[in-house]
């Protein structure tokens, strides 16, 4: 069943030549922007995004939002693609590593200290509003990551060194937060001076992926202050909440995974597991608060709903991160039933989300197709792997 839902999806991934909608691309609407009262309107913005993220009747061609490359979509593919080519190489596969390494370097955001990438549309947060394309954390640390994956493939050299220097715009562009004890959390853009717990760690996570190139001291020192700050900021079940803003006060899947990946990350690169008992409890809260027992993909630890594709594949990648797919494969195997015969679409796209009494049938490309198809590669290469 996995194995047929993956080539589904490839065929309709490389069908829509990675090209897709977005949840919060509302603010590409020509409708929208074209009304000077509302796009100037910090309200407006924020509304007019939830209303389309929410949504499950796609309006986006009625207020002419087209569809766009993400860079961090284009990042999962290209690492999935990355995955299945160290085991099983073929020409058409070193093709599309190419073509999506070349498509995230066309993308870059310029005038800033090193390579970064931000996403093809507005976003207006509460805390924050940032422009297309403005530079973040999160999107750099996936294409960076993607272009250091297509370089251990295909050895050019421009991949490299665009991705290491990624480090400069997380060390020298980012703001930081910094507790009494010199320990800090890095700011999701440049724009901002928000403490999110899982982008400052994807931060630490890309320090410690450059270390393993440049073997660098002193980026030991930067990844574990960041990390001490936020598992500092980890509750004594293993939980985390989303930030430090009292509107940030939530605890969902998969962001918690994220958290879980880029601790384990850290270790395996600096090979020190100072923080082993931050990633065994958090491990330990993920898997006994956000999956039923029948394989649902619970949103936060208090919700079930809304499911969101997301959950379901964090758990694949955090899982393989720390090495315990093997060991709770009866989970992951409910899990991944439950959301192909529930949230995929006969056309091999996955569903965006299933509410309480409806389905969000939208194909969003870097939210759904992308992540799935990640999680996907790394389940199936994982299983061949060990078979």
């Amino acid at each position: 069943m996995i194995s047929k839902s993956f080539e589904a999806l490839k065929g309709y991934i490389e069908a829509e030549n990675y090209c897709g909608w977005d949840p919060f691309d509302g603010l590409n609407s020509r409708l929208f922007n074209n009304i000077p009262l509302l796009n100037k309107s910090k309200l407006a913005r924020l509304l007019w995004i939830q209303f389309f993220k929410r949504s499950h009747i796609n309006f986006r061609r009625i207020a002419f939002v087209e569809k766009g490359y993400n860079p961090k979509g284009l990042a999962l593919f290209l690492s999935a693609y990355c995955t299945l080519y160290k085991q099983a190489p073929t020409g058409d596969t070193l093709d599309r590593i190419v073509y999506l390494a070349d498509k995230i370097i066309e993308m870059r955001s310029v005038g800033w200290s090193g390579s970064c990438w931000g996403y093809n549309f507005d976003w207006q947060a509460r805390a924050f509003f940032q422009p297309k394309y403005t530079p973040t954390v999160v999107a750099t640390t996936y294409a960076a990551r993607a272009l250091l994956d297509a370089y251990d493939i295909t050895k050019k050299d421009e991949y490299l060194e665009i991705a290491l220097s990624s480090k400069d715009f997380i060390l020298k562009d980012l703001n930081r937060t910094c507790d009494k004890n010199g320990n800090f959390c890095f700011s999701y853009s440049p724009l901002d001076h928000t403490q999110v717990i899982n982008a400052s760690l994807l931060g630490a996570q890309l320090i410690s992926r450059i270390y393993l190139y440049t073997k660098e001291a002193k980026l030991h020192e930067i990844a574990t202050k960041a990390i001490t700050f936020c598992v500092l900021h980890q509750d004594i079940n293993g939980s985390w909440t989303y930030g430090t803003l009292p509107y940030h006060n939530w605890v969902d899947s998969f962001h918690t995974g994220f958290n879980i990946e880029s601790i384990s990350e850290y270790q395996k690169a600096f090979n020190d597991s100072r923080f082993q008992d931050a990633i065994d409890r958090g491990l330990n809260y993920y898997i006994a608060n956000f999956f039923t027992d029948i394989g649902q993909s619970k949103y936060t630890d208090k919700d079930l709903y809304p499911i969101d594709i997301h959950s379901t594949a964090q758990l694949v990648l955090t899982l393989s991160s720390v090495n315990k797919l093997d060991e709770v494969e009866d989970l992951v195997i409910r899990v991944m039933t439950h959301t192909i015969q529930n949230m995929q679409d006969k056309r091999g796209f996955f569903y965006y989300q299933c509410k309480k009494r409806i389905k969000n049938r939208i194909p969003y490309m870097r939210w759904a197709q992308a992540w799935m198809f990640y999680a996907l590669a790394v389940y199936l290469v994982k299983g061949d792997m060990n078979t």
